[in-house]
């Protein structure tokens, strides 16, 4: 989801997006990094299993 958002807000910002002004610019290039950092999907859902006792 957030990867859908920050690409639409890019659409709304246009070329000023990628301007390092803009939060928007720092946002699109942190998304995919955090999504590999958390961990796969896989991975956090057997972590989230152990913390419920699961």
């Amino acid at each position: 989801m957030a990867k859908r958002v920050a690409a639409q807000c890019m659409q709304l910002y246009g070329g000023y997006g990628y301007m390092e002004e803009y939060p928007i610019a720092r946002r699109y290039r942190d998304i995919p990094v955090s999504a590999i950092y958390a961990g796969t999907n896989e991975i956090m859902k057997m972590i989230i299993a152990r913390k419920m006792g699961l």
